[in-house]
C-alpha cells in the first residue's frame, strides 16, 4: 500500500493532542469476492479513531443485520467478542451463499463522550459483492440517517471519486457536514498537519457530496447531524445532546495500470 505524505510523526501528532473523530467500523477481509476467494469473509467491528488506531468500548449493539437482494437477515448472535484495536469489539464471519452486493449495518447503543458533553451514534454500513455481481450496490436501508452511495462502493481505483447523499430520517440533508478519514492499519501513514487527520466536506443543496481519497484502503465517511431528542446522563442526570452519524466505510485499489 503506498503511503501517504509524510512530514510529521504519528508521536508528534498523539502529543499534540487533537480534537479525534469517531467512526463506527465494519471491516471485511475483502470487499470484493471472487469465485477463486472461497465463500467465507471474516469481519472486524469496532468503533475507534482509525487514523490513530485508537479503539474505543463498543458495546453490544442494538442491531447488527446483513441485507442482500431486498431480505434482511439478523446477525447479532453472529458476533464474538474481540480486541479491536486494544478496545472492546467483535468479530464473526460469513458465508456468502449467492451473488450481488451484501450490506452489513449496525446500530449501536448510544456512547457517552465526555469531551463533548453529548451522546454518539453511528449507524454504520459496509458493502462487499460476490462473485462478479455487483446489484444491490446503490442499496437504501432505511436507516435513522445513512449515507447513500452515488459511486459504487467498491472497486473504485485510488484518486477516485466517492459520491454519495446524506439522509436523515428519509430526507436528503443539506449542506451536512461529512468527516473523512483513513483507517491506518498496517500502513504507517503520517500527515504535516494535525488538521489532516480528518478532512471534511459538506453536501449540496441536494444532500450529495463528492471526495476524491490520496491513497488505496479503507477510507471512512461520517455524516452528522445533531438528533431531534436528548438523553439522559447518569452521572448528572442532566439530558444531553445526541450526535447521529451516517458511516459508510469504502475501499479503495492501488492503481496498477501505467
Amino acid at each position: 500500500m503506498k503511503q501517504l505524505l509524510i512530514k510529521a510523526s504519528l508521536a508528534t501528532l498523539i502529543a499534540a493532542t487533537p480534537a479525534l473523530a469517531h467512526y463506527g467500523m465494519i471491516i471485511p477481509s475483502d470487499p470484493m469476492i471472487s469465485q477463486e476467494d472461497g465463500r467465507n469473509v471474516s469481519f472486524s467491528v469496532g468503533f475507534a479513531h482509525p487514523f490513530e488506531l485508537e479503539g474505543l468500548f463498543l458495546d453490544t449493539p442494538v442491531s447488527f443485520n446483513v441485507t442482500h437482494k431486498g431480505k434482511t437477515t439478523d446477525l447479532l448472535g453472529t458476533l464474538q467478542d474481540a480486541t479491536v484495536m486494544d478496545e472492546q469489539g467483535y468479530t464473526f464471519d460469513y458465508r456468502l451463499e449467492r451473488p450481488g452486493t451484501y450490506v452489513f449495518a449496525m446500530e449501536p447503543q448510544p456512547y457517552w463522550e465526555p469531551a463533548e458533553d453529548a451522546f454518539i451514534i453511528h449507524y454504520t454500513k459496509t458493502y462487499v459483492t460476490a462473485y462478479g455481481d455487483d446489484e444491490g450496490w446503490d442499496t437504501e436501508l432505511g436507516l435513522k440517517t445513512e449515507i447513500v452511495p452515488l459511486s459504487k462502493p467498491f472497486g473504485l481505483w485510488e484518486h477516485n471519486v466517492f459520491q454519495g447523499i446524506v439522509k436523515l430520517n428519509g430526507e436528503a440533508v443539506p449542506y451536512a457536514e461529512i468527516e473523512v478519514e483513513f483507517f491506518n492499519d498496517g500502513a504507517g501513514a503520517t500527515v504535516p498537519d494535525e488538521l489532516m487527520i480528518t478532512q471534511t466536506v459538506k453536501s449540496d443543496a441536494n444532500g450529495v457530496f463528492t471526495y476524491a481519497p490520496p491513497s488505496d484502503g479503507w477510507w471512512g465517511f461520517a455524516a452528522l447531524n445533531t438528533a431531534d431528542y436528548t438523553l439522559t446522563e447518569e452521572g448528572s442526570g442532566e439530558e444531553k445532546a445526541v450526535e447521529l452519524g451516517a458511516v459508510i466505510w469504502v475501499h479503495f485499489e492501488e492503481w496498477t495500470g501505467q
